[in-house]
């Protein structure tokens, strides 16, 4: 197994397509065709992760942070990143950091905090726009279907809880060949006319590559003509934030209690408790202050999230409770979700090899401590 694989799982999870403009993630550090040895699993790459890399021979860090975040202009050790890289450099360590990607993926990183808070029926907080492409080909009328089953295959035709969705016209084409085509129909050199079908189908961008392959090596013509085109529509299946419902409203000192038990967390920062009792919560792992606003739409009781400041509790304007959980100890669920998933996926990939080990990071690199 080598490092591609291990990419190729983590974007079946979270395609970096979805990360944030502002985010570096993928593989930040190695070769992808690296063979691997053993995946340590860990919230961030510092010295420590990697000298812990180092003892469990591992050759691979997936890291949800990443270690390189703004442009390196030098590699002289005179910073944590720094040096962070250039030790991993040295033992061929390789570095590959997911972060937004797994922030904006419908099971990442907000909905394995929903479960661990036991929040139902949830929903993307802030859904994503831009993500949902539509393509249009146009197809003699008597191969639409085989070609529109080919791009359904692909995963084209999705849009929301729906699947297999299409639009189709049927009309009039025209086409002629000069002297070095090779026209399916018709003949060179002669003005033709074809009854075809108008394909209209819906896709995450994600897909775009696979869609296309299937496109071309389905469509019947030696030339095909498609377009792409980008919707305005949101993505309810991706975004940043979750929403979720509690199984049966609770007193608000009860639930923050709960939460400060489940996240290990010694004490929680918070708004005025304008409501007695919670039933509806909107989470955000990490910096979540721009969606305050998001959830006070929501019309949520409470809104867990992380690295608020002083001014944010005031924009709470007592329509809900807005409290700072922690930045790690919001994101800290993480690595175990990415260990229990790579471990499935390297399994059923060689399970008669077992070659490579996914083991969790043990450093707590969490840089805030507590008094």
């Amino acid at each position: 197994m080598i490092i591609q694989d291990v990419m190729d799982f983590l974007e079946e999870l979270a395609p970096l397509k979805y990360a944030e403009d502002f985010d570096n993630v993928g593989l930040l550090v190695g070769n992808r065709n690296t063979k691997i040895t053993n995946i340590l699993v860990s919230l961030d790459t510092l010295e420590t992760v990697i000298d812990e890399a180092i003892e469990k021979n591992c050759n691979l860090i997936v890291s949800f942070h990443p270690i390189v975040f703004k442009g390196l202009k030098k590699l002289n050790g005179n910073s944590y990143v720094e040096r962070s890289v250039i030790k991993a450099i040295q033992h061929n360590i390789a570095i590959y950091a997911i972060h937004t990607a797994l922030d904006n993926a419908w099971t990442g990183v907000n909905a394995i905090l929903c479960k661990s808070l036991n929040l139902e029926k949830q929903s993307i907080l802030v859904p994503k726009s831009d993500t949902i492409h539509k393509l249009v080909t146009f197809v003699p009328k008597k191969e639409a279907e085989k070609v529109r089953t080919e791009l359904f295959k692909a995963g084209a035709g999705s849009i929301g809880n729906y699947n297999n969705c299409s639009f189709n016209v049927t009309g009039l084409g025209s086409f002629e060949g000069n002297e070095d085509s090779n026209p399916v129909k018709g003949k060179k050199g002669r003005l033709h006319y074809e009854e075809e079908t108008m394909i209209s189908v819906t896709f995450q961008k994600h897909l775009e590559k696979p869609i296309l392959e299937n496109l071309f090596e389905h469509h019947p013509y030696e030339e095909v003509a498609y377009e792409i085109t980008t919707l305005n529509n949101y993505n309810q299946h991706i975004g940043l934030g979750m929403i979720g419902e509690l199984a049966a409203e609770m007193p608000i000192a009860q639930f923050l209690e709960t939460v400060k038990t489940t996240l290990k967390i010694p004490i929680i920062k918070h708004s005025e408790l304008c409501k007695t009792h919670i039933k509806r919560v909107a989470v955000l792992g990490g910096s979540g202050s721009f969606a305050i606003n998001n959830a006070i739409n929501a019309k949520v009781d409470i809104y867990l999230t992380a690295d608020l400041k002083y001014h944010d509790f005031f924009s709470a304007e007592n329509k809900i409770v807005i409290a700072d959980i922690g930045h790690y100890e919001s994101e800290q669920f993480t690595k175990n979700y990415l260990v229990d998933y790579l471990s499935k996926k390297i399994t059923n990939f060689a399970p008669a090899l077992q070659e490579s080990k996914v083991m969790i990071s043990t450093t707590n690199t969490n840089p805030v401590k507590y008094f």
